[in-house]
Protein backbone atom coordinates (compact mmCIF):
# COMPACT_ATOMS: atom_id res chain seq x y z
CA UNK A 1 0.00 0.00 0.00
CA UNK A 2 1.44 3.49 -0.53
CA UNK A 3 1.40 6.43 1.64
CA UNK A 4 -0.53 8.94 3.51
CA UNK A 5 0.10 12.31 4.65
CA UNK A 6 -1.83 14.77 5.97
CA UNK A 7 -2.52 18.23 7.30
CA UNK A 8 -4.60 19.11 10.21
CA UNK A 9 -4.68 22.54 11.51
CA UNK A 10 -5.35 23.38 15.54
CA UNK A 11 -9.03 21.91 15.44
CA UNK A 12 -7.91 18.47 14.91
CA UNK A 13 -10.61 16.89 13.01
CA UNK A 14 -8.42 15.67 10.19
CA UNK A 15 -5.91 14.39 12.87
CA UNK A 16 -8.38 12.42 14.65
CA UNK A 17 -10.10 11.08 10.93
CA UNK A 18 -6.61 9.82 10.38
CA UNK A 19 -5.28 8.37 13.71
CA UNK A 20 -9.04 6.22 13.64
CA UNK A 21 -7.16 4.71 10.28
CA UNK A 22 -4.49 3.39 12.06
CA UNK A 23 -2.08 3.97 9.13
CA UNK A 24 1.25 5.27 9.29
CA UNK A 25 1.42 8.76 7.88
CA UNK A 26 3.18 12.10 7.51
CA UNK A 27 1.65 15.19 8.75
CA UNK A 28 2.12 18.49 6.75
CA UNK A 29 2.87 21.02 9.87
CA UNK A 30 0.84 23.35 11.05
CA UNK A 31 3.97 26.25 11.48
CA UNK A 32 5.89 27.37 8.19
CA UNK A 33 9.12 27.03 9.70
CA UNK A 34 8.94 23.47 10.98
CA UNK A 35 10.04 20.73 8.75
CA UNK A 36 7.73 19.48 5.45
CA UNK A 37 7.68 15.73 4.93
CA UNK A 38 9.31 14.47 2.48
CA UNK A 39 7.80 11.13 1.20
CA UNK A 40 10.20 8.56 -0.66
CA UNK A 41 6.71 6.66 -2.29
CA UNK A 42 3.80 7.47 -4.09
CA UNK A 43 0.70 9.04 -1.27
CA UNK A 44 -3.11 9.72 -0.94
CA UNK A 45 -3.14 13.62 0.23
CA UNK A 46 -6.01 14.08 3.38
CA UNK A 47 -6.51 17.75 3.12
CA UNK A 48 -9.38 20.07 5.71
CA UNK A 49 -11.20 22.50 3.83
CA UNK A 50 -10.80 26.40 4.35
CA UNK A 51 -12.61 28.40 2.48
CA UNK A 52 -14.69 31.35 2.71
CA UNK A 53 -18.88 31.70 1.29
CA UNK A 54 -17.10 32.04 -2.34
CA UNK A 55 -15.11 29.52 -1.57
CA UNK A 56 -11.41 31.49 -1.57
CA UNK A 57 -8.85 29.89 0.58
CA UNK A 58 -10.40 26.15 0.17
CA UNK A 59 -6.73 24.58 0.06
CA UNK A 60 -4.98 25.62 3.92
CA UNK A 61 -1.42 27.92 2.81
CA UNK A 62 0.32 25.20 4.12
CA UNK A 63 -0.90 22.31 1.60
CA UNK A 64 -0.34 24.58 -0.59
CA UNK A 65 3.63 24.78 0.11
CA UNK A 66 3.79 21.37 0.14
CA UNK A 67 2.71 20.73 -3.42
CA UNK A 68 4.52 23.82 -4.67
CA UNK A 69 7.71 21.62 -4.47
CA UNK A 70 7.63 19.75 -7.79
CA UNK A 71 9.50 16.10 -6.08
CA UNK A 72 6.66 16.14 -3.32
CA UNK A 73 4.02 17.01 -5.90
CA UNK A 74 5.40 14.45 -8.53
CA UNK A 75 4.44 11.41 -5.68
CA UNK A 76 1.12 12.73 -5.47
CA UNK A 77 -1.86 9.80 -6.57
CA UNK A 78 -5.04 11.04 -4.71
CA UNK A 79 -7.10 12.87 -2.62
CA UNK A 80 -9.46 12.34 0.44
CA UNK A 81 -10.75 16.04 1.50
CA UNK A 82 -12.34 16.84 4.68
CA UNK A 83 -15.14 19.66 5.54
CA UNK A 84 -18.56 20.73 7.20
CA UNK A 85 -21.73 20.30 5.14
CA UNK A 86 -22.80 23.51 6.82
CA UNK A 87 -20.82 25.35 3.75
CA UNK A 88 -22.78 23.67 0.74
CA UNK A 89 -21.17 24.08 -2.05
CA UNK A 90 -17.69 24.62 -0.89
CA UNK A 91 -17.93 21.13 0.98
CA UNK A 92 -14.15 19.39 0.59
CA UNK A 93 -13.93 22.05 -1.69
CA UNK A 94 -10.46 21.61 -1.67
CA UNK A 95 -9.90 18.52 -2.28
CA UNK A 96 -11.39 19.10 -5.98
CA UNK A 97 -9.14 22.11 -6.07
CA UNK A 98 -6.10 19.10 -5.57
CA UNK A 99 -7.12 16.78 -8.00
CA UNK A 100 -7.98 19.46 -10.63
CA UNK A 101 -4.51 21.63 -10.13
CA UNK A 102 -2.62 18.20 -9.74
CA UNK A 103 -4.50 15.68 -12.03
CA UNK A 104 -5.55 13.22 -9.54
CA UNK A 105 -8.55 11.50 -8.42
CA UNK A 106 -10.72 13.24 -5.67
CA UNK A 107 -11.24 9.45 -3.54
CA UNK A 108 -13.34 10.56 -0.95
CA UNK A 109 -15.00 13.41 1.08
CA UNK A 110 -16.01 13.67 4.65
CA UNK A 111 -16.97 15.76 7.23
CA UNK A 112 -15.66 17.00 10.64
CA UNK A 113 -13.70 14.26 11.77
CA UNK A 114 -15.53 11.45 9.95
CA UNK A 115 -18.14 8.66 10.67
CA UNK A 116 -17.16 4.73 11.05
CA UNK A 117 -19.11 4.36 7.74
CA UNK A 118 -16.38 6.78 6.22
CA UNK A 119 -13.20 5.36 8.03
CA UNK A 120 -14.94 1.62 6.61
CA UNK A 121 -14.88 3.04 3.25
CA UNK A 122 -11.79 4.51 3.41
CA UNK A 123 -9.90 1.35 4.23
CA UNK A 124 -11.82 -0.52 2.11
CA UNK A 125 -11.36 2.60 -0.89
CA UNK A 126 -7.02 3.17 -0.54
CA UNK A 127 -6.97 -0.94 -0.52
CA UNK A 128 -8.62 -1.36 -3.70
CA UNK A 129 -6.83 1.95 -4.88
CA UNK A 130 -3.10 1.13 -3.93
CA UNK A 131 -3.98 -2.75 -5.18
CA UNK A 132 -4.82 -1.17 -8.44
CA UNK A 133 -2.45 1.29 -8.98
CA UNK A 134 -0.59 -0.81 -11.17
CA UNK A 135 -3.03 -0.56 -13.78
CA UNK A 136 -4.24 2.65 -13.39
CA UNK A 137 -0.98 4.59 -13.80
CA UNK A 138 0.97 5.22 -16.52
Amino acid sequence: MGGLVYFSSASGNTARFVARLNLEAARIPISPSDEMPEPATPYVLICPTYADGEGRGAVPKQVIHFLNDATRRKLLRGVIAGGNRNFGTTFALAGKVISDKCNVPLLYRFELAGTETDIARVLAGLDKFWGTECLTMA
